[in-house]
């Protein structure tokens, strides 16, 4: 099915978001879209943890949740695995993941620091690339045995970029075939999809899901100071989420890590950004006990921010974010595991 930018952006509008949107394009984005629209959700304090509701599921995770892809990056596994209990015991329960991360090594690790009892102590999310139901299926039942786990409580539609990818997990034979099958059969909980490309490639997934009377429990998308001036996440879509009520899950809030190159921002300064937008996790990777300390520090020292603080930030970021230079992620191939191994897709 064609659809033009100006039709999606239609199928997103509520409450002038589009006018507000085609501004930021323009350049005239001064202040931040959903620091105007949507307060900073309710959220309930338990030890050094701030905890916030999964959209419509019910289910209460932690603030900052703790990203897979850089787990896999420490290059002694038992350090990895002492980073993921001492971050379990200290309050965070969102675990995020992925088939693909470091030819499975990421699940594999999480999985052996997920026994004795901390699998009961967490929310275990990871992604899949399957773009047919053979293929999926096959990646749900690889993660299951590598994170050692009957279920997984959310399984995701790991790098949907390409504005064809939904009609192929919504297609007959799809991966969306193979998902809810795993769902019926117990061996996943909730159903969401990533992606990092553009928004207007989440808005498409979005209403292929609509015209398939589905609705997502879960979204991940790139929520920074940078994101909000250039092809915005913030501004095109996470409307929409709270809107129906979908699980909002932030991710690059540093840009992995080309932000913080920018000299504009400061790591803090990007976590609260986007834990002052209404996402349930911000999802943060930590290589390290100094950057998880880090991330216990923002939300210790996080307060809900006025539209002063918020419209001061993004001045901050404003000219270095017009062009997208410092969000690789929407501008070049570099982040686009699918794309290198297209073989992952099926």
């Amino acid at each position: 099915m064609n659809i033009s930018r100006r039709d999606l952006l239609k199928v997103a509008s509520t409450s002038g978001l589009v006018a507000a949107g085609l501004a930021a394009s323009d350049g005239l984005f001064g202040k931040s879209l959903l620091a105007q629209q949507q307060s900073t959700p309710a959220q309930t304090r338990s030890g050094e943890m701030l905890y916030r509701t999964l959209g419509r599921t019910g289910e209460k995770v932690s603030l900052i949740g703790l990203g897979g892809h850089h787990i896999g990056r420490i290059e002694d596994e038992q350090e990895s695995i002492k980073l993921m209990r001492s971050a379990i015991d200290r309050g965070i329960n969102f675990m995020d993941n992925c088939w693909d991360y470091h030819d499975g090594n990421s699940e594999i690790r999480m999985g052996k620091a997920l026994q004795n009892g901390y699998r009961d102590k967490v929310f275990l999310m990871t992604k899949i690339d399957g773009r047919t139901k053979e293929a999926a299926a096959k990646q749900i039942d690889e993660s299951l045995k590598r994170l050692q786990t009957d279920s997984i409580d959310l399984m995701q539609h790991h790098e949907v970029i390409r504005l064809e990818d939904p009609d192929r997990i919504f297609a007959a034979g799809g991966a969306m075939e193979a998902v809810v099958a795993a769902q019926k059969a117990g061996k996943i909980r909730y159903i969401g999809f990533t992606g990092h490309k553009d928004p207007l490639v989440h808005l498409r997934m979005l209403e292929i899901a609509d015209q398939n009377n589905f609705r997502f429990d879960a979204v991940q998308m790139p929520l920074n100071a940078m994101d909000a001036h250039f092809r915005s996440f913030e501004s095109e879509v996470l409307t929409r989420l709270v809107k129906d009520e979908i699980g909002v899950l932030g991710m690059k809030s540093m840009g992995d890590p080309y932000i913080l190159k920018s000299n504009t921002i400061k790591p803090i300064e990007c976590l609260h950004y986007v834990m002052n937008l209404p996402t349930s996790t911000v999802i943060t990777g930590m290589e390290t006990m100094e950057i998880l300390e880090q991330a216990f520090e923002a939300v210790r020292t996080f307060e809900a921010m006025s539209q002063e603080q918020v419209s001061a930030l993004l001045a901050k970021t404003r000219e270095a974010a017009l062009k997208g230079e410092y969000e690789l992620y929407k501008t070049s191939n570099r982040f686009d595991g699918t794309a290198k191994n297209p073989e992952w897709l099926g």
